[in-house]
């Protein structure tokens, strides 16, 4: 009784079933597909991503000219 109890409770080894099973079936996935997967896979990680450009500063100066800034002083303070 011992021996029939650990016959079934015995461990079976599925591999070669499980292997024949995975070989027999014909489905392979589309070239593009794949590359899709694996792209998408690959820039998970924050070691995976490049390092993001720092945006350039433009030169600081002003929008207005000297003959700007005299109008308005003519214009606001009355002065020519």
């Amino acid at each position: 009784s011992d021996l029939e109890e650990y016959h079934k409770k015995k461990a079976v080894n599925h591999l070669r079933t499980n292997l024949q099973y995975m070989l027999k079936g014909q489905f392979v996935a589309d070239k593009a597909i794949t590359e899709q997967v694996l792209a998408q896979n690959r820039g998970r990680k924050s070691k995976d991503q490049p390092p993001k450009k720092a945006a350039k500063k433009k030169p600081e100066g002003t929008v207005f000219t000297e003959e700007d800034f005299r109008k308005f002083e003519r214009e606001y303070f009355g002065r020519p």
